[in-house]
Protein backbone atom coordinates (compact mmCIF):
# COMPACT_ATOMS: atom_id res chain seq x y z
CA UNK A 1 0.00 0.00 0.00
CA UNK A 2 1.47 3.62 -0.70
CA UNK A 3 1.68 6.08 1.74
CA UNK A 4 2.29 9.63 0.23
CA UNK A 5 4.60 11.88 1.88
CA UNK A 6 2.98 15.37 2.67
CA UNK A 7 5.12 17.06 0.72
CA UNK A 8 7.02 15.34 -2.04
CA UNK A 9 10.77 14.81 -2.19
CA UNK A 10 13.17 15.95 -4.70
CA UNK A 11 16.76 15.19 -5.50
CA UNK A 12 18.45 16.99 -8.73
CA UNK A 13 20.47 14.67 -10.70
CA UNK A 14 22.37 15.48 -13.44
CA UNK A 15 20.89 12.41 -15.94
CA UNK A 16 17.22 13.14 -14.95
CA UNK A 17 16.85 16.62 -13.82
CA UNK A 18 14.76 15.40 -11.12
CA UNK A 19 14.56 12.51 -8.92
CA UNK A 20 10.81 12.58 -7.32
CA UNK A 21 9.82 10.94 -4.18
CA UNK A 22 6.69 10.66 -3.25
CA UNK A 23 5.72 7.80 -0.85
CA UNK A 24 6.92 7.27 2.75
CA UNK A 25 8.42 3.91 2.38
CA UNK A 26 10.94 4.88 -0.35
CA UNK A 27 11.92 7.91 1.64
CA UNK A 28 12.37 5.86 4.45
CA UNK A 29 14.61 2.92 2.46
CA UNK A 30 16.70 5.88 1.04
CA UNK A 31 17.69 7.01 4.41
CA UNK A 32 18.68 3.25 6.01
CA UNK A 33 22.38 2.84 6.64
CA UNK A 34 22.14 -0.22 3.97
CA UNK A 35 20.98 2.11 1.51
CA UNK A 36 23.53 5.41 2.27
CA UNK A 37 26.37 2.67 1.54
CA UNK A 38 26.08 2.88 -1.68
CA UNK A 39 27.00 6.26 -1.46
CA UNK A 40 30.52 4.40 -0.84
CA UNK A 41 30.72 2.13 -3.76
CA UNK A 42 31.57 3.79 -7.47
CA UNK A 43 29.24 2.54 -10.01
CA UNK A 44 32.08 1.75 -11.96
CA UNK A 45 34.48 -0.10 -9.84
CA UNK A 46 38.05 0.92 -11.57
CA UNK A 47 36.89 2.61 -14.59
CA UNK A 48 38.33 5.82 -12.55
CA UNK A 49 41.93 5.19 -13.38
CA UNK A 50 40.69 5.23 -17.22
CA UNK A 51 37.76 7.91 -17.29
CA UNK A 52 38.69 10.29 -14.38
CA UNK A 53 34.83 11.32 -14.24
CA UNK A 54 33.71 7.91 -13.99
CA UNK A 55 33.81 9.01 -9.78
CA UNK A 56 29.93 7.97 -9.52
CA UNK A 57 28.01 5.69 -6.89
CA UNK A 58 25.51 3.04 -7.00
CA UNK A 59 23.81 5.58 -4.69
CA UNK A 60 22.54 7.33 -7.86
CA UNK A 61 22.33 5.26 -10.38
CA UNK A 62 19.98 3.49 -7.81
CA UNK A 63 18.18 6.52 -7.27
CA UNK A 64 17.90 6.92 -11.34
CA UNK A 65 16.53 3.26 -11.47
CA UNK A 66 13.89 4.26 -9.17
CA UNK A 67 12.88 7.29 -11.20
CA UNK A 68 12.87 5.40 -14.59
CA UNK A 69 10.52 2.54 -13.07
CA UNK A 70 8.79 5.48 -11.67
CA UNK A 71 7.76 7.13 -14.75
CA UNK A 72 7.20 4.10 -16.31
CA UNK A 73 4.38 3.06 -13.87
CA UNK A 74 2.97 6.72 -14.64
CA UNK A 75 2.39 6.57 -17.89
CA UNK A 76 1.12 2.94 -17.69
CA UNK A 77 -1.59 4.49 -14.75
CA UNK A 78 -1.99 7.65 -16.94
CA UNK A 79 -3.29 5.96 -20.08
CA UNK A 80 -5.46 3.38 -17.71
CA UNK A 81 -3.97 0.39 -19.33
CA UNK A 82 -5.63 -3.18 -17.96
CA UNK A 83 -3.13 -5.28 -18.13
CA UNK A 84 -0.53 -3.44 -15.68
CA UNK A 85 -1.57 -4.60 -11.60
CA UNK A 86 -1.95 -1.60 -9.97
CA UNK A 87 -1.47 -3.04 -6.73
CA UNK A 88 1.79 -4.15 -7.59
CA UNK A 89 3.37 -0.62 -7.81
CA UNK A 90 4.93 0.00 -4.39
CA UNK A 91 6.67 -3.87 -4.39
CA UNK A 92 7.93 -2.65 -8.17
CA UNK A 93 9.06 1.16 -7.01
CA UNK A 94 10.86 -0.76 -4.09
CA UNK A 95 12.64 -3.86 -6.04
CA UNK A 96 13.81 -1.10 -8.60
CA UNK A 97 15.20 0.95 -5.69
CA UNK A 98 16.92 -1.77 -4.26
CA UNK A 99 18.15 -3.71 -6.78
CA UNK A 100 22.04 -2.96 -6.25
CA UNK A 101 21.91 -3.00 -2.55
CA UNK A 102 24.25 -6.31 -2.25
CA UNK A 103 27.31 -4.92 -4.31
CA UNK A 104 30.55 -4.88 -2.89
CA UNK A 105 33.56 -2.60 -2.82
CA UNK A 106 34.96 -2.36 -6.81
CA UNK A 107 31.49 -4.55 -7.74
CA UNK A 108 32.16 -7.14 -10.09
CA UNK A 109 36.13 -6.94 -9.62
CA UNK A 110 35.48 -8.33 -6.21
CA UNK A 111 32.76 -11.02 -7.03
CA UNK A 112 34.94 -12.55 -9.45
CA UNK A 113 38.16 -12.41 -6.83
CA UNK A 114 35.85 -14.36 -4.45
CA UNK A 115 33.47 -15.99 -6.40
CA UNK A 116 30.19 -13.65 -5.10
CA UNK A 117 26.98 -12.93 -7.02
CA UNK A 118 25.62 -9.38 -5.43
CA UNK A 119 22.21 -10.31 -6.46
CA UNK A 120 22.33 -13.36 -3.49
CA UNK A 121 23.84 -10.35 -0.67
CA UNK A 122 21.02 -8.36 -1.91
CA UNK A 123 18.34 -10.52 -1.18
CA UNK A 124 20.20 -11.43 1.97
CA UNK A 125 20.34 -7.58 3.12
CA UNK A 126 16.53 -7.57 2.42
CA UNK A 127 15.50 -10.52 4.07
CA UNK A 128 17.91 -10.17 7.38
CA UNK A 129 18.01 -7.89 10.45
CA UNK A 130 18.26 -4.33 8.72
CA UNK A 131 16.91 -1.46 8.70
CA UNK A 132 15.53 -1.83 4.78
CA UNK A 133 13.87 -5.29 5.96
CA UNK A 134 12.04 -3.81 9.53
CA UNK A 135 10.26 -0.81 7.23
CA UNK A 136 9.31 -2.94 4.40
CA UNK A 137 7.41 -5.39 7.03
CA UNK A 138 5.98 -2.51 8.76
CA UNK A 139 4.03 -2.13 5.36
CA UNK A 140 3.52 -5.81 4.72
CA UNK A 141 5.21 -8.80 6.52
CA UNK A 142 5.47 -11.05 3.34
CA UNK A 143 7.06 -7.59 1.49
CA UNK A 144 10.97 -8.44 2.33
CA UNK A 145 10.34 -11.65 0.26
CA UNK A 146 8.27 -10.49 -2.21
CA UNK A 147 11.40 -7.73 -3.05
CA UNK A 148 13.61 -10.48 -2.87
CA UNK A 149 12.12 -12.60 -5.62
CA UNK A 150 11.54 -9.65 -7.70
CA UNK A 151 15.24 -9.14 -7.78
CA UNK A 152 15.71 -12.92 -7.64
CA UNK A 153 13.63 -13.01 -11.10
CA UNK A 154 11.36 -15.98 -9.14
CA UNK A 155 8.16 -13.12 -8.73
CA UNK A 156 5.33 -14.95 -10.06
CA UNK A 157 4.25 -12.00 -11.98
CA UNK A 158 6.73 -11.22 -14.86
CA UNK A 159 5.64 -8.04 -15.84
CA UNK A 160 6.84 -6.34 -12.31
CA UNK A 161 10.76 -8.19 -13.06
CA UNK A 162 10.47 -7.05 -16.63
CA UNK A 163 10.57 -3.75 -15.14
CA UNK A 164 13.86 -3.89 -13.23
CA UNK A 165 15.73 -6.96 -15.19
CA UNK A 166 15.18 -7.17 -18.50
CA UNK A 167 16.82 -6.94 -21.96
CA UNK A 168 14.88 -3.24 -21.86
CA UNK A 169 14.80 -2.49 -18.14
CA UNK A 170 15.11 0.71 -16.04
CA UNK A 171 18.60 -0.44 -14.76
CA UNK A 172 20.13 -0.87 -18.32
CA UNK A 173 18.34 2.43 -18.88
CA UNK A 174 20.15 4.10 -16.70
CA UNK A 175 23.19 3.13 -16.82
CA UNK A 176 23.87 3.78 -20.17
CA UNK A 177 23.01 7.06 -19.64
CA UNK A 178 24.87 7.87 -16.50
CA UNK A 179 27.80 6.37 -16.91
CA UNK A 180 28.17 7.85 -20.80
CA UNK A 181 27.67 11.54 -18.63
CA UNK A 182 30.13 10.66 -16.25
CA UNK A 183 32.84 8.67 -18.55
CA UNK A 184 32.14 11.61 -20.84
CA UNK A 185 31.73 9.77 -24.06
CA UNK A 186 28.30 10.10 -26.40
CA UNK A 187 27.66 6.05 -27.02
CA UNK A 188 24.90 5.88 -24.06
CA UNK A 189 23.34 9.10 -24.95
CA UNK A 190 19.47 6.95 -25.72
CA UNK A 191 15.89 8.79 -26.40
CA UNK A 192 14.95 7.51 -22.99
CA UNK A 193 11.60 9.44 -23.18
CA UNK A 194 10.95 7.98 -26.68
CA UNK A 195 11.83 4.31 -25.13
CA UNK A 196 9.35 5.01 -22.39
CA UNK A 197 6.47 6.10 -24.14
CA UNK A 198 6.54 3.13 -26.65
CA UNK A 199 6.50 0.72 -23.36
CA UNK A 200 3.43 -1.31 -22.80
CA UNK A 201 2.12 -3.84 -20.50
CA UNK A 202 0.89 -6.73 -22.42
CA UNK A 203 -0.57 -10.43 -21.31
CA UNK A 204 1.81 -10.69 -18.66
CA UNK A 205 4.92 -8.75 -19.53
CA UNK A 206 6.09 -5.70 -20.79
CA UNK A 207 6.58 -5.19 -24.88
CA UNK A 208 7.69 -2.66 -27.52
CA UNK A 209 5.31 -0.68 -29.84
CA UNK A 210 6.01 -1.16 -33.17
CA UNK A 211 7.02 2.35 -34.10
CA UNK A 212 9.28 2.33 -31.27
CA UNK A 213 11.77 -0.21 -33.11
CA UNK A 214 14.13 2.45 -33.92
CA UNK A 215 15.15 4.14 -30.63
CA UNK A 216 14.96 0.35 -29.46
CA UNK A 217 17.48 -0.17 -31.81
CA UNK A 218 19.68 2.67 -30.80
CA UNK A 219 19.52 1.86 -27.22
CA UNK A 220 20.66 -1.80 -28.24
CA UNK A 221 23.72 -0.14 -30.23
CA UNK A 222 24.42 2.06 -27.51
CA UNK A 223 24.62 -0.49 -25.07
CA UNK A 224 26.71 -2.68 -27.46
CA UNK A 225 29.62 0.45 -28.04
CA UNK A 226 29.40 1.03 -24.17
CA UNK A 227 30.56 -2.43 -23.44
CA UNK A 228 33.45 -2.27 -26.05
CA UNK A 229 34.68 1.40 -26.19
CA UNK A 230 33.86 2.00 -21.71
CA UNK A 231 33.32 -1.07 -19.50
CA UNK A 232 35.96 -3.61 -21.23
CA UNK A 233 38.66 -0.83 -22.29
CA UNK A 234 41.98 -2.18 -21.80
CA UNK A 235 42.93 0.04 -19.31
CA UNK A 236 40.15 -0.49 -17.01
CA UNK A 237 40.67 -4.38 -17.34
CA UNK A 238 44.02 -4.02 -16.29
CA UNK A 239 43.45 -1.98 -12.66
CA UNK A 240 40.84 -4.45 -12.17
CA UNK A 241 43.45 -7.29 -12.85
CA UNK A 242 45.49 -5.56 -10.27
CA UNK A 243 42.54 -5.68 -7.95
CA UNK A 244 41.78 -9.34 -7.90
CA UNK A 245 46.32 -10.46 -8.00
CA UNK A 246 46.11 -8.20 -4.96
CA UNK A 247 43.25 -9.94 -3.29
CA UNK A 248 44.67 -13.55 -5.04
CA UNK A 249 48.32 -12.33 -2.88
CA UNK A 250 46.90 -11.28 0.32
CA UNK A 251 44.11 -14.52 0.87
CA UNK A 252 47.24 -16.44 0.19
CA UNK A 253 49.21 -15.02 2.51
CA UNK A 254 46.39 -15.39 5.41
CA UNK A 255 46.42 -19.06 5.01
CA UNK A 256 50.01 -19.48 4.97
CA UNK A 257 50.14 -17.77 8.37
CA UNK A 258 51.69 -14.70 7.48
CA UNK A 259 51.88 -11.92 10.25
CA UNK A 260 50.19 -8.91 8.41
CA UNK A 261 51.24 -5.59 10.03
CA UNK A 262 47.57 -4.64 9.05
CA UNK A 263 44.20 -6.28 9.28
CA UNK A 264 40.38 -5.82 9.51
CA UNK A 265 38.45 -8.12 10.36
CA UNK A 266 36.02 -7.69 7.42
CA UNK A 267 38.64 -8.35 5.78
CA UNK A 268 39.77 -11.70 7.53
CA UNK A 269 35.44 -12.90 6.58
CA UNK A 270 36.22 -12.04 3.35
CA UNK A 271 38.80 -14.05 3.02
CA UNK A 272 37.20 -17.53 5.15
CA UNK A 273 34.09 -17.14 3.19
CA UNK A 274 31.68 -16.48 6.46
CA UNK A 275 30.76 -12.82 6.07
CA UNK A 276 27.63 -12.32 8.32
CA UNK A 277 25.00 -9.85 6.51
CA UNK A 278 26.26 -7.56 9.03
CA UNK A 279 29.95 -7.73 8.24
CA UNK A 280 29.17 -7.30 4.39
CA UNK A 281 27.87 -4.04 5.06
CA UNK A 282 30.78 -2.81 6.54
CA UNK A 283 32.84 -3.63 3.17
CA UNK A 284 33.02 -0.41 1.03
CA UNK A 285 35.70 1.27 -1.23
CA UNK A 286 37.12 3.60 1.57
CA UNK A 287 37.70 0.25 3.87
CA UNK A 288 39.50 -1.66 0.93
CA UNK A 289 41.99 1.55 -0.60
CA UNK A 290 42.73 1.89 3.26
CA UNK A 291 44.01 -1.55 3.14
CA UNK A 292 45.99 -1.30 0.17
CA UNK A 293 47.72 1.97 1.20
CA UNK A 294 48.72 -0.07 4.55
CA UNK A 295 49.93 -2.96 2.65
CA UNK A 296 52.09 -1.05 0.47
CA UNK A 297 54.15 -1.31 3.80
CA UNK A 298 53.66 -5.08 4.33
CA UNK A 299 56.94 -7.28 4.57
CA UNK A 300 55.76 -9.28 1.62
CA UNK A 301 57.51 -7.56 -1.63
CA UNK A 302 54.70 -9.15 -3.52
CA UNK A 303 51.57 -8.06 -2.03
CA UNK A 304 53.54 -4.27 -1.29
CA UNK A 305 54.26 -4.08 -5.05
CA UNK A 306 50.69 -4.80 -6.10
CA UNK A 307 49.06 -2.35 -3.69
CA UNK A 308 51.79 0.29 -4.72
CA UNK A 309 50.81 -0.23 -8.49
CA UNK A 310 47.12 -0.24 -7.67
CA UNK A 311 47.16 3.38 -5.22
CA UNK A 312 49.20 4.95 -7.81
CA UNK A 313 48.38 3.98 -11.07
CA UNK A 314 51.49 2.35 -12.03
CA UNK A 315 48.75 -0.46 -14.15
CA UNK A 316 50.26 -3.47 -15.93
CA UNK A 317 50.74 -2.82 -19.85
CA UNK A 318 49.38 -4.44 -22.59
CA UNK A 319 49.68 -6.32 -25.90
CA UNK A 320 47.13 -7.90 -28.11
CA UNK A 321 47.74 -11.22 -29.05
CA UNK A 322 46.97 -12.33 -32.42
CA UNK A 323 44.25 -14.96 -33.51
CA UNK A 324 47.10 -17.18 -35.05
CA UNK A 325 49.14 -16.81 -31.79
CA UNK A 326 46.29 -18.05 -29.35
CA UNK A 327 48.04 -21.30 -29.17
CA UNK A 328 51.44 -20.27 -27.74
CA UNK A 329 49.66 -19.04 -24.73
CA UNK A 330 51.49 -21.94 -22.67
CA UNK A 331 54.54 -21.08 -24.04
CA UNK A 332 54.76 -17.88 -23.53
CA UNK A 333 54.20 -18.96 -19.82
CA UNK A 334 57.16 -21.40 -19.42
CA UNK A 335 59.08 -18.43 -21.30
CA UNK A 336 58.22 -16.37 -18.68
CA UNK A 337 58.96 -18.79 -15.84
CA UNK A 338 62.69 -19.59 -17.62
CA UNK A 339 63.12 -15.26 -17.45
CA UNK A 340 62.66 -15.58 -13.49
CA UNK A 341 59.33 -14.49 -14.02
CA UNK A 342 56.16 -15.44 -12.34
CA UNK A 343 53.29 -16.15 -14.61
CA UNK A 344 51.04 -16.25 -11.90
CA UNK A 345 51.77 -12.44 -11.03
CA UNK A 346 53.51 -11.26 -14.01
CA UNK A 347 51.31 -12.62 -16.49
CA UNK A 348 47.50 -12.11 -16.95
CA UNK A 349 45.49 -13.27 -20.37
CA UNK A 350 42.27 -11.58 -20.69
CA UNK A 351 39.47 -13.14 -22.99
CA UNK A 352 36.45 -10.37 -22.98
CA UNK A 353 33.27 -11.49 -24.27
CA UNK A 354 29.65 -10.15 -24.10
CA UNK A 355 26.30 -10.69 -25.02
CA UNK A 356 25.08 -7.90 -26.46
CA UNK A 357 21.35 -9.53 -27.55
CA UNK A 358 20.33 -12.96 -27.10
CA UNK A 359 18.35 -13.72 -30.24
CA UNK A 360 15.19 -15.89 -30.44
CA UNK A 361 15.76 -18.56 -32.47
CA UNK A 362 12.86 -20.30 -34.91
CA UNK A 363 11.69 -23.19 -32.97
CA UNK A 364 12.37 -21.72 -29.24
CA UNK A 365 9.98 -20.52 -26.86
CA UNK A 366 9.87 -16.57 -26.63
CA UNK A 367 11.49 -16.01 -23.11
CA UNK A 368 11.96 -12.85 -21.08
CA UNK A 369 15.50 -12.47 -22.77
CA UNK A 370 14.12 -11.15 -25.80
CA UNK A 371 12.44 -7.62 -26.62
CA UNK A 372 9.03 -7.81 -28.33
CA UNK A 373 7.69 -5.40 -30.83
CA UNK A 374 3.34 -4.59 -30.78
CA UNK A 375 1.79 -4.17 -34.06
CA UNK A 376 -1.40 -2.34 -34.74
CA UNK A 377 -3.01 -5.72 -35.22
CA UNK A 378 -2.20 -6.61 -31.76
CA UNK A 379 0.81 -9.50 -32.77
CA UNK A 380 4.20 -9.63 -31.13
CA UNK A 381 6.95 -9.59 -33.00
CA UNK A 382 10.70 -10.54 -31.55
CA UNK A 383 12.63 -8.07 -32.80
CA UNK A 384 15.46 -9.11 -34.04
CA UNK A 385 13.24 -11.15 -36.60
CA UNK A 386 12.73 -7.29 -38.03
CA UNK A 387 15.48 -5.46 -37.14
CA UNK A 388 18.67 -5.91 -39.45
CA UNK A 389 20.66 -3.87 -36.72
CA UNK A 390 19.86 -6.05 -33.38
CA UNK A 391 20.79 -9.43 -35.76
CA UNK A 392 23.77 -7.90 -36.78
CA UNK A 393 25.10 -6.99 -32.83
CA UNK A 394 23.12 -10.21 -31.51
CA UNK A 395 24.79 -13.13 -30.05
CA UNK A 396 28.23 -14.15 -28.49
CA UNK A 397 30.94 -11.35 -28.90
CA UNK A 398 34.26 -11.87 -28.18
CA UNK A 399 37.01 -9.00 -27.84
CA UNK A 400 40.45 -8.59 -28.63
CA UNK A 401 42.54 -11.21 -26.47
CA UNK A 402 45.39 -9.06 -24.90
CA UNK A 403 48.46 -10.02 -22.43
CA UNK A 404 48.83 -7.73 -19.17
CA UNK A 405 52.38 -7.39 -17.23
CA UNK A 406 54.67 -5.25 -15.74
CA UNK A 407 56.45 -3.30 -18.20
CA UNK A 408 60.11 -3.11 -16.29
CA UNK A 409 60.44 -6.81 -15.71
CA UNK A 410 59.27 -7.32 -19.59
CA UNK A 411 62.02 -4.68 -20.28
CA UNK A 412 65.07 -6.75 -18.78
CA UNK A 413 63.24 -10.33 -20.31
CA UNK A 414 62.93 -9.53 -23.79
CA UNK A 415 66.22 -10.54 -24.40
CA UNK A 416 65.85 -13.98 -22.72
CA UNK A 417 62.77 -14.60 -25.09
CA UNK A 418 62.70 -16.72 -27.85
CA UNK A 419 62.58 -14.60 -30.71
CA UNK A 420 58.53 -15.34 -31.67
CA UNK A 421 57.60 -14.41 -28.28
CA UNK A 422 59.96 -11.21 -28.23
CA UNK A 423 57.92 -10.16 -31.56
CA UNK A 424 54.51 -10.65 -29.60
CA UNK A 425 55.86 -7.51 -27.10
CA UNK A 426 58.08 -5.55 -28.68
CA UNK A 427 55.05 -2.98 -29.21
CA UNK A 428 53.57 -2.72 -26.39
Amino acid sequence: MMRPLNEEKVFKDPVHNYIHVQDTTIWRLINTAEFQRLRRIRQLGTSYFTFHGAEHSRFSHSLGVYEITRQIISLFERNQYADWPKEEKLLTLCAALLHDLGHGPFSHSIEEAFDMNHEEWTCRIILGDTEIHNILCEVDPELPAKVASVIAKTYDKPIVVNLVSSPLDADRMDYLLRDAYYTGVNYGTIDIDRIIRMLRPHHGRIVVKESGMHAVEDYLMSRYQMYWQVYFHPVTRSSEMLLRLIFKRAKELYYSGFQFEFMMKPIVSLFEDHLSVEQYLKLDEALIQTAFMQWVMEKDPLLSQLCERFMHRRLYKYVELEPQNLNMINEIREAFVQAGLDPDYDLVVDFPSDLPYDIFHPGDEVSQKQILLLDRQDRLQEISEVSDIVRSISGLHRGKVHLYFPEEKIETALSLFSPSITQIFKDY
